[in-house]
């Protein structure tokens, strides 16, 4: 089904008004893989348990989806055609991979509602969340330094020799794959530099994709995106590109988060995604986390009203959230909607 402008400008305030006003994001996806047991040390990164372990991540789906996530964010982030290629597999099986990443969120989808129609009540059972609603499939889109899986997209620091034409060749074909593989929307998460958010603003009106996307980006300093380059121009790009249907922050401290929302709404009235870390610091070289650099789940809910307030619609948390962290997220979010 081929989608006007006018569709998918509303598609967003629709899924938002059904969703009482402010949609839950899911949280981290490759430490709950972990928890899970799954082995990620592979420059594959969470992408390797689409072809190790399928059945995990539509676990951790499911738990997020019992959570109260309303969104759920593939397994895609760091699967990419040339990762896949570079692991030996033929360009057909590295399609099939990424389309399969939409599947598994699919099945997930499909298994919770299932689970809520055969339940008696309506509300939480046993700690999970059973409630029939709206759910969104986002199908995840890395940046180019997350392939290159050297730490650059922390750092948006490509080198000159790196051209727009460079990132939508690397980009295209995925995201052509992506847009038609049964997922709602694409969500390019992490975005480190004005360059690539030109590159996919690009790519999205040339091909012609059918399906809506979200920009986040991401900040080191709470005022600039981690290249240095300035939020608002980039934000900028996302405003004026018609398939963008929001726009915010991800995989950055819930301390910098209100005044990020503040600075975007000066460029942008698209409704506002914010999905920040859990605080903790992310060390490249050791590829590890730094433990206790962050904030607890009280503590990072706290901020979710204010957030909410001065203009967050969509939120969630990313790297080292949990499903805790998105129940907390949710129940702070429904005894608001309820007051």
């Amino acid at each position: 089904m081929e989608a006007s402008n006018v569709e998918i400008a509303s598609f967003m305030t629709e899924f938002l008004r059904q969703a009482g006003g402010v949609a839950v994001i899911d949280g981290g996806l490759a430490t709950e893989l972990e928890r899970h047991g799954a082995d990620l040390n592979d420059p594959l990164w969470s992408a390797k348990s689409l072809l190790t372990s399928p059945h995990l991540v539509r676990s951790v789906h499911l738990d997020y989806l019992e959570a109260g996530a309303d969104i759920i964010i593939t397994a895609s982030y760091q699967a990419t055609i040339q990762g896949f290629e570079a692991k030996g597999f033929s360009r057909q099986e590295s399609e099939a991979i990424l389309k399969k990443s939409v599947e598994i969120a699919r099945e997930a989808r499909d298994m919770y509602i299932e689970n809520c129609s055969k339940s008696s009540c309506e509300g939480v059972e046993d700690g999970k969340l059973l409630k029939n609603r709206p759910i969104l499939i986002a199908a995840s889109v890395g940046s180019y330094g997350a392939y290159l899986a050297d730490g650059s997209e922390y750092s948006g620091n490509y080198g000159d020799s790196i051209t727009i034409e460079n990132l939508k060749d690397f980009h295209r074909r995925r995201i052509q794959i992506l847009a038609e593989s049964g997922a709602d929307l694409i969500a390019f998460e992490t975005v480190p530099n004005k360059i690539e958010a030109q590159a996919y603003a690009e790519l999205l009106e040339e091909e012609g994709i059918k399906i809506p996307a979200w920009f986040s980006f991401n900040s080191k300093d709470g005022v600039n995106v981690v290249s240095g380059d300035s939020l608002l121009e980039c934000v900028s790009i996302a405003e004026s590109c018609k398939r963008v249907v929001a726009v915010g922050i991800n995989c950055t401290p819930p301390r910098f988060i209100h005044g990020l929302i503040l600075a975007i709404k000066k460029v942008t009235a698209k409704p506002i995604v914010i999905y920040p870390n859990s605080g903790e610091r992310y060390d490249a070289e050791r590829k590890e986390w730094v433990e206790n650099t962050g904030v607890s789940d009280e503590d990072f809910v706290s901020y979710v009203n204010k957030w909410c307030e001065v203009g967050a619609s969509l939120v969630g948390g990313c790297c080292r959230t949990t499903p805790n962290t998105i129940r907390a997220i949710y129940m702070t979010l429904s005894s608001k909607s309820h007051a």
